[in-house]
């Protein structure tokens, strides 16, 4: 086969490997100006009003966005949502921008500069902060009995406008549309009552089969955001779907639910690729930098990239992670090796990351990994995963111990492409 490119953060490496099978997207639209998608996308948004419906002169805006380890076109889209606020007879004074960090770390200068692009400095800029009290309020408690808590700015708007991106998520579904309001803007506590459904009851124990990637439908961790996200009751959402070049392919703007489940429908036609047979082995890149920025981000590519691989196969995971694991706990509860061990102690102390990280091991279970990374060998192996210093050595280990006729598959954008076997549709 030609060499196929794989980006390793900000890096391009090369990979060929004779009878190889690339996955990637399917066939992808002809890119339109974003500019002209996004005001397409404002002028006829979906079962809502247009925004100079909504939006009185005068009155008070709180814009959500995401931070950068998810990338969305924030600096293309948010200055054209800005001037049409201006048009309203909204002022820049009256508008703040919230960074939907969830349990996320603070944005640097340097990052806010780049999800604002050309408004920073004119625009009010926030990080959204989950474990202070007095920048929370709480709104209620949802029927599952979720009590929530948002970010004050959010609620004491006038209006709000949700943005973000849409994509795979390894167990809500699909991310972007009420991820941006839950967990993006909400208390800690609410982020962890949201997610702990991904859990079958005790006494059936282990994961809920429907809170998987690309589910919607019977999934209850989706459900749960959706509830609690509708507490905020939120003005208007706008979601783009990108390309693995980061370009603008769609632009979902109008109800939380409604223009989101539009986005999902193309992302699932765009990026979920049916395969006939598992592959022996898989050579997976996330996509680069920012979707290998943190191993929390970096282990999509492999949730969603191991589903072509049969049981007990091998992945080789091209994941920098640059900043690390991606929050200070994340590490610490590979102290359970054991997987029942493991989730009694989540059930006993649900986190987030932890669940990750479960989920992590997990696979490290049923898979051979070979994770090429920035992580020490030590640190890898305790992840339950073999450090490969560099591609070629990692090949070099692997394939001797591949029969004749294997399968071979190669995906360069793991973070967004979601493998489906054929025999899993049946």
């Amino acid at each position: 086969m030609d060499a196929i490119e794989l980006k390793y953060g900000r890096q391009k490496l090369s990979c060929s490997l004779a009878g190889a099978r690339k996955i990637g997207p399917k066939a992808l639209p002809e890119v339109e100006n974003a500019d002209v998608l996004i005001r397409r996308s404002l002028s006829a948004p979906i079962a809502s009003p247009p925004l100079s419906e909504l939006i009185q002169r005068g009155e008070t805006v709180a814009i959500v966005t995401s931070d950068i380890t998810r990338y969305s076109a924030s600096e293309v889209y948010l200055p054209i949502l800005i001037e049409e606020l201006n048009r309203i007879g909204v002022a820049d004074r009256d508008i703040e921008i919230i960074i939907a960090l969830g349990i996320h770390r603070k944005q640097t200068e340097a990052e806010h500069r780049k999800i604002l692009g050309p408004l920073y400095g004119r625009i009010a800029v926030y990080d959204h902060e989950c474990d202070d009290p007095e920048q929370l309020v709480f709104l209620g408690t949802t029927a599952s009995g979720i009590p929530v808590e948002v970010c004050r700015r959010v609620v004491e708007a006038d209006r709000v406008i949700v943005t973000g991106t849409i994509g795979f998520h390894y167990f809500a579904g699909f991310g972007g549309g009420r991820k941006g309001l839950v967990p993006g803007v909400a208390g800690r506590e609410t982020c962890m009552a949201s997610h702990f459904a991904v859990f079958n009851p005790p006494e059936v124990g282990g994961k809920h089969p429907s809170a998987v990637t690309g589910v919607l439908d019977g999934n209850p961790v989706h459900q749960n955001l959706l509830q609690a996200a509708r507490l905020v009751k939120p003005d208007f959402l706008l979601n783009t779907v990108l390309s693995p070049h980061k370009t603008v392919l769609g632009v979902f703007s109008g109800d939380l639910e409604q223009a989101h489940l539009a986005g999902c429908d193309m992302v699932r036609d765009l990026f979920e690729v049916e395969l006939q047979r598992a592959a022996d082995l898989a050579v997976i890149s996330c996509g680069g930098d920012p979707k290998d920025m943190n191993f929390i981000q970096a282990q999509k590519a492999l949730d969603y990239g191991c589903r072509a691989v049969k049981e007990g196969g091998i992945i080789i995971l091209l994941a920098e992670c640059r900043d690390g694991f991606g929050h200070p706990t994340f590490f610490d509860w590979f102290r359970y090796q054991d997987l029942n061990q493991f989730e009694q102690a989540l059930r006993a102390d649900y986190q987030i990351n932890g669940q990750t990280a479960h989920a992590v091991l997990s696979k490290a279970r049923r898979f051979r990994i070979l994770l090429m990374s920035k992580f020490s060998r030590e640190e890898t192996e305790t992840m339950g995963m073999e450090k490969a210093e560099n591609l070629t050595s990692a090949l070099d280990s692997v394939l001797p111990q591949l029969d004749a006729g294997a399968e071979i598959v190669v995906i360069p954008d793991g973070g967004m492409v979601l493998p489906v076997l054929e025999a899993d549709r049946r």
